[in-house]
C-alpha cells in the first residue's frame, strides 16, 4: 500500500505546466514537440543543476521512447512492407473479394472492423491484432467506403479499448491491478464487469452514432458502386500468396495458442511471419528482380513507420518522464514517476467519501495513463483501490475496475496520441485527429459508468 503523503518540488510543478502546456497545443491543432523537447531540457536543468544535465536529458529521453517504441516501429515496418507486396501482386485484391460479401457498405465495415479487432484482442492483445486485422480488413474497409478515421476508430475502441481494458483471457490488466488491491483477479472480473460492459456499450454506440454521418465521406462513397480490380490478370503467383498469407496468419494463431504467447512474443511472431511471407511474394512474383524488391519494400515500410513516429518520440519522451522512465533520463535519486506522485498527492488532499473516491479514482486512473502506457499506472490504481475501499468502507473490486478502466482507456491507446500510434499507422491517419475523434465517446463512456460506479460501490 503506497503512503499518500508526497513531497512536490519544482520538477513536480514544471512538469505539470509542461503537461498543460502540450495539452492546450493539442485542442489548439499545433504540434507539440518543441514544447515536449523545451520541458525535458528545463526539467533536466532543474534536476541536475548543470546545462550539460539538461541537454544530456533531451537524448537520453529521446533514446528511452525510441527503445519503447521500437517494438511497434518494426511492426507497422514489416506489416507495411507485405501490404506494399500484395498490392503490387494483386493478392490483396483476392484476399478482401471474399469479405466483400459481408462487407456491405460503411457501416457494417465499421462494425465488423470493430467487431473482428476486439476478438482477436482479447485472444492475442492489440498490438499483434492490429497487424492482423488491418494488414487484411483496413483497405476493404475504406474501399466499401469507411472513412480512415473511422476505421481507426473502430480498431482503437475495440481493441485497445474494450479488450485490452477488460483483458478477460490473457488477464495481465486484472493480474497487474489485483496484486496490489490484495484481491484475485477474478474478482476484479466479476465484480467489474457491469463497469466494463458499461464502458464498452457506451462508447462504441457513441461513437458510431457521433460520426455515422461522416464514416463516408464523398471522395469514398464514389468508389461504392466501383470494384476494385488491380491492373492486368492476377498471375498465379498472386493466386497462392493470396491463399498463404491467411493461412499463415492462421497458423501463426494456432501457435499462439500452442505455446501461450503473449504481448511482445506475439507481435513478434505477427511480425516475423510478415517479413517472411513479404519474402517468399517477392521471390514467386518477381523472381530474379526479388533482391531488389524485398530491399524496396524494407525500405518503404521503414519510412512509413519512421514519419508517423518521429514527432512521437519526441512528444514519448516528455510524458515517459510520468512513469518509469524518469529515473533513465533524470537519474537514480528519482524512483518514482512524476504523474505517479501527483496522484497520490491529489488523493492525499482530498476529503473522502464514497462518491468522491470513486470520482479521484477515476481522475487518478486517467491521471497516471498520461505517459501512454495504461499498464504503468495498474499497480497505484490498485493499491489506492485497497486504501480508499478501506478507508471508507466501499468496495475495493469495483475502484479496482474502475481504475483499471480509465488507465487503460486513457493511456493504453484511445485518448493519448502516443499510445494510439498502431491503429492510426495502419489506417494512416493523423494520430491527433485520431485522439480528438474518441475524447467525445469516450468522455461518454466514463460518465456512465462514473454513475453506474457510485450506484455499486
Amino acid at each position: 500500500m503506497p503512503s499518500l503523503m508526497i513531497e512536490l518540488s519544482a520538477v513536480h510543478f514544471i512538469y505539470l505546466v509542461g503537461v498543460f502546456t502540450i495539452l492546450a497545443t493539442m485542442i489548439f491543432r499545433k504540434d507539440t514537440p518543441i514544447f515536449c523537447i523545451l520541458f525535458i531540457f528545463i526539467l533536466g536543468l532543474v534536476s541536475s543543476h548543470s546545462l550539460v544535465g539538461g541537454i544530456q536529458s533531451v537524448f537520453r529521453a529521446i533514446l528511452y521512447a525510441s527503445k519503447e517504441f521500437m517494438e511497434i516501429i518494426a511492426t507497422i515496418a514489416l506489416v507495411t512492407s507485405l501490404s506494399k507486396c500484395l498490392a503490387e501482386l494483386g493478392s490483396d485484391y483476392l484476399m478482401m473479394r471474399s469479405m466483400s460479401k459481408i462487407m456491405w457498405d460503411a457501416h457494417t465495415s465499421w462494425w465488423i472492423l470493430g467487431i473482428t479487432m476486439m476478438i482477436f484482442s482479447i485472444f492475442l492483445w492489440p498490438s499483434p491484432s492490429v497487424a492482423l486485422v488491418g494488414a487484411i480488413l483496413v483497405p476493404l474497409a475504406v474501399k466499401k467506403g469507411l472513412h480512415p478515421l473511422a476505421a481507426a476508430m473502430a480498431m482503437n475502441l475495440f481493441g485497445h479499448g474494450i479488450a485490452l481494458s477488460s483483458d478477460i483471457v490473457i488477464q495481465g490488466a486484472p493480474a497487474i491491478t489485483a496484486s496490489a488491491a490484495g484481491i484475485e483477479p477474478q474478482t476484479i472480473l466479476q465484480r467489474g464487469m457491469p463497469l466494463f460492459i458499461t464502458m464498452s456499450i457506451v462508447t462504441v454506440v457513441s461513437a458510431f452514432l457521433l460520426n455515422r454521418k461522416t464514416m463516408t465521406t464523398a471522395s469514398n462513397l464514389s468508389m461504392l458502386n466501383q470494384e476494385y480490380v488491380p491492373k492486368g490478370k492476377p498471375s498465379k503467383g498472386a493466386v497462392f500468396i493470396a491463399i498463404f498469407t491467411p493461412v499463415a496468419f492462421a497458423a501463426d494463431i494456432m501457435l499462439l495458442f500452442a505455446y501461450d504467447l503473449k504481448g511482445g512474443d506475439a507481435t513478434s511472431l505477427v511480425s516475423g511471419t510478415a517479413l517472411l511471407v513479404m519474402l517468399l511474394a517477392s521471390v514467386i512474383g518477381f523472381q530474379k528482380k526479388s533482391l531488389e524488391k524485398v530491399t524496396e519494400y524494407i525500405r518503404e515500410g521503414f519510412l512509413f513507420a519512421i514519419k508517423i513516429f518521429a514527432p512521437v518520440i519526441m512528444i514519448g519522451g516528455f510524458f515517459f518522464l510520468g512513469g518509469e522512465g524518469i529515473t533513465y533520463i533524470l537519474g537514480e535519486q528519482y524512483q518514482s514517476g512524476i504523474l505517479n506522485d501527483w496522484a497520490l498527492w491529489l488523493a492525499a488532499i482530498t476529503p473522502l467519501n464514497k462518491y468522491m473516491v470513486v470520482l479521484i479514482q477515476m481522475a487518478i486512473g486517467g491521471l497516471t495513463g498520461l505517459d501512454g502506457s495504461g499498464f504503468s499506472g495498474l499497480p497505484l490504481v490498485g493499491a489506492l483501490a485497497n486504501t480508499f475501499g478501506t478507508a471508507v468502507h466501499c468496495s475495493i473490486p469495483i475502484l479496482a475496475a474502475l481504475g483499471q478502466i480509465t488507465a487503460i482507456f486513457v493511456g493504453g491507446g484511445t485518448i493519448v496520441p502516443w499510445g494510439l500510434i498502431p491503429a492510426a499507422a495502419i489506417c494512416n491517419v493523423n494520430p491527433l485527429e485520431l485522439a480528438r475523434k474518441n475524447l467525445l465517446p469516450v468522455g461518454i463512456g466514463f460518465l456512465f459508468t462514473f454513475i453506474l460506479a457510485c450506484i455499486l460501490i
